[in-house]
């Protein structure tokens, strides 16, 4: 394991346990709406930040695990020199595309929402919209170096003599 991949497993495992704060949290809401007929938009609010940002920081964790879902019919048949092939080729012409993009069209969309402060549009709900929307960019940059680390694993394997 390279420094990257060390780096965006620790980020990752810190940021799972928030599955666990929002199933308690989630639990709370159940109670308070339905045992006491009280109910917090912030409280709500809160649980979707919290899977948005589980979901954004741990994307780059779940490829360091090699976790994300593929279609196996022809890779599982593959040798091993065959599938670092294919991870390369496919970190190369989708993954790096595809965050640059997010990091390229999210620019204007971040910023405007740190010029603005932006908040939640609920009157009594979480007020730092901003930060959330900060983590589009901390995904794409986290799987950027996932996928450097990927194609820099899979070359050293693709080149080694048999």
């Amino acid at each position: 394991m390279n420094f990257i991949d060390i780096i965006n497993v620790k980020i990752g495992k810190l940021f799972s346990w928030l599955l666990l704060f929002m199933v308690v949290i989630t639990c709370i809401i159940v109670l308070l709406r339905y045992v006491f007929s009280i109910g917090f938009i912030w409280m709500q609010e809160m649980v979707r930040f919290s899977y948005a940002m589980v979901f954004l920081a741990c994307a780059a964790y779940t490829l360091a695990e090699d976790e994300h879902v593929r279609v196996d019919i022809i890779y599982s048949k593959l040798s091993f020199r065959g599938k670092s092939i294919v991870n390369t080729i496919g970190t190369i012409l989708f993954l790096l595309p595809v965050c640059f993009a997010t990091l390229y069209y999210s620019f204007n969309y971040i910023v405007n929402s740190w010029m603005q402060l932006e908040g939640s549009l609920e009157e009594r709900g979480l007020h730092a919209v901003f930060i959330l929307k900060s983590f589009i960019w901390i995904f794409a940059i986290m799987l950027i170096f996932q996928g450097l680390s990927i194609i820099y694993k899979n070359f050293s394997t693709i080149v080694k003599k048999n």
